[in-house]
């Protein structure tokens, strides 16, 4: 039987449409008081998970508490349970309420309700959610810090104190959750701007250094601490996401990836450097399986989210084929990945031949989108 591969759905992806430019009533039938995260889990199982190989074990990612609260919770992690799926992640969604840095706030009131958002997502984790846990430990929930709500748009003095507001709040956030049981993984998810033109933790080097600061400061140990790594993150400001897996890797701080594209390196979708946060799928190119590479010669075998969103025409049943197509787009490129010969690869680097080294990837590509091929049939 195949090795499980461990892949996560995003309950805010299934949306009746954003709004703003586009309409945002595109799919009526996600919207409403008949649509909560219990029908997205049972959509999930009946739609998208029979569509998927059975290797694949699948999790739910949500907020709180816009897509579960105190209220819906029991009966979340009752669907979740009933339909064989798990909580794979949950993040405090701190951009909803707040507008003036949350947690690292210069207002103290600010300040102290983000602060008690965060200790409430940890207390629910812990509780009712509890059962829909992943038996294996290793496979337990991640607890991302979004950075959507701890930016500035001035630039002043005050900065420094806001983020050292930032290093104390969630030092006692960690220790927090560690007296709850310290089982969660607990990560930062880079982002350069969104909410705000200037973020505290812009880049996965950020959140690593962070960490580190973190530990020699507080002594919050760095175990299962790191980044949430986003692809389309890295992609909007046109670093190298390839990079930032190796240094995740090397400072063993990869704890959960959010596998998407903003279109741009494949030839075919638009997007890119400079452009907004699109958040296409998973998009079959030489960086994807480059990255699927890196992390199984690494060993990782810990949630893969698929943050993204349906285009903004898609109607409903569209939406839910973008979706499988992203898990199998990973699949594929995971696949290519594994079966190209690395030892010939690093032969060709060494003797400085990248023109072949270039037909090695671009033959796993092909061969990626004939995996892809098969298993979407």
């Amino acid at each position: 039987m195949a090795e499980k591969s461990l892949h996560s759905i995003c309950r805010w992806t299934f949306n009746p449409g954003k709004g703003g430019f586009v309409p945002a009533d595109q799919r009526p039938q996600w919207g409403g008081k008949n649509f909560g995260t219990v029908e997205m889990i049972k959509l999930v199982r009946n739609k998208i998970a029979s569509r998927l190989p059975g290797n694949i074990e699948i999790g739910i990612e949500m907020h709180y508490d816009a897509e579960v609260d105190d209220k819906n919770a029991a009966a979340v992690a009752d669907a979740l349970v009933d339909n064989k799926l798990y909580l794979a992640m949950i993040t405090p969604g701190a951009h909803s309420h707040f507008a003036y840095g949350g947690i690292a706030s210069l207002d103290p009131k600010e300040r102290k309700s983000a602060e008690e958002l965060g200790s409430r997502t940890v207390d629910l984790v812990y509780g009712p959610l509890k059962k829909a846990w992943h038996p294996d430990a290793s496979k337990a929930p991640a607890f991302i810090i979004w950075n959507g709500s701890f930016g500035y748009d001035i630039a002043t003095i005050g900065i420094r104190q806001m983020y050292q507001n930032l290093k104390e709040s969630i030092a006692n956030l960690c220790k927090y959750e560690n007296k709850k049981g310290g089982s969660l993984y607990i990560a930062f998810e880079p982002k350069p701007n969104e909410g705000h033109p200037a973020m505290l933790i812009p880049t996965v080097a950020s959140a690593i250094l962070f960490w580190r600061k973190l530990e020699e400061e507080f002594g919050v140990s760095r175990k299962k601490k790191g980044v949430n790594k986003e692809f389309g993150h890295s992609e909007m400001i046109g670093l190298d996401h390839v990079y930032d897996t190796v240094e995740e890797l090397d400072n063993d701080a990869m704890v959960h990836m959010h596998l998407n594209s903003q279109g741009y390196n494949d030839g075919i979708i638009l997007g890119g450097p400079g452009k907004f946060d699109i958040d296409h799928g998973v998009r079959i190119n030489g960086m994807n399986i480059a990255i699927a590479g890196l992390i199984q010669q690494a060993g990782f075998n810990r949630w893969k989210g698929h943050d993204m969103q349906p285009r903004a025409y898609d109607n409903a049943e569209q939406g839910i084929d973008r979706v499988i197509r992203s898990v199998l787009s990973w699949e594929a490129c995971q696949k290519a990945a594994k079966e190209l010969d690395t030892k010939v690869l690093m032969r060709t680097l060494a003797s400085r031949e990248t023109a072949k080294a270039e037909d090695m990837m671009r033959t796993a590509v092909v061969r990626a989108q004939h995996y892809f091929d098969e298993m979407y049939k």
